[in-house]
């Protein structure tokens, strides 16, 4: 006897508004809502890959980035790949730089933030509506 697949479908982040977050992240990601309810919207990946949904929590509290000693610790981040227009450009020069400034103009239209603190050259930080913070990364 075997036993079940068992498989990673769906990520679900609490936040204060779980339709805001849809909206980000459908921009984003070019995702629409696949299932919605008051307090919760399930987005599939149309490609297959792993969803995201998101659950409206009453007390709420948005994680600190970067972490702070007494605040709330963020407990997920998500990280998104970016790809240059042109898939065989070189990552390390311009075109790569381009591109992820270009992935957090569209993240910021959409309702997201630029975190302050922005360690490394080859990702950029940013804070969905709810504060998690998401990395858009070349690699």
């Amino acid at each position: 006897m075997t036993g079940p697949t068992i498989t990673l479908g769906t990520i679900c982040l609490d936040c204060r508004d779980a339709h805001e977050m849809a909206r980000f992240y459908g921009g984003l990601l070019g995702w629409e809502s696949t299932i919605t309810e008051p307090d919760w919207v399930l987005m599939r990946d149309p490609d297959g890959g792993v969803g995201l949904s998101f659950q409206a929590e009453e007390g709420y509290v948005a994680p600190w980035w970067p972490e702070q000693p007494g605040e709330q610790q963020k407990m997920i981040h998500l990280d998104v790949r970016v790809v240059p227009a042109d898939p065989h450009a070189d990552v390390e020069g311009d075109a790569g730089q381009e591109a992820l400034d270009s992935a957090a103009r569209v993240a910021t239209a959409m309702g997201g933030r630029l975190a302050e603190d922005q360690p490394r050259d080859d990702l950029r930080i940013v804070l969905d509506p709810a504060g998690h913070p998401l990395c858009l990364f070349l690699h």
